[in-house]
C-alpha cells in the first residue's frame, strides 16, 4: 500500500510539474534553461514512475 501511495505521490508531482512548465512557456521573462531542466525533472518523474510499476 505505501508502494501504491508513493507512486500516486509521484503522479501528481508530474502533473504539477507539467502545468508549471505550460506556465512557464506562456510567459517570456522565463529562461529557456529553467523551462529544459523542468521538462528534465518531469521526465525523471515519469522514469520513476514507470520503474516502480514494472516492480510491482
Amino acid at each position: 500500500m505505501a508502494l501504491e501511495a508513493h507512486i500516486l505521490e509521484l503522479e501528481r508531482r508530474h502533473e504539477v510539474l507539467g502545468k508549471e512548465i505550460e506556465d512557464a512557456a506562456n510567459h517570456p521573462s522565463v529562461d529557456d534553461l529553467e523551462i529544459a531542466d523542468m521538462k528534465r525533472r518531469k521526465l525523471l518523474l515519469k522514469d520513476e514512475i514507470e520503474k516502480l510499476k514494472a516492480g510491482e
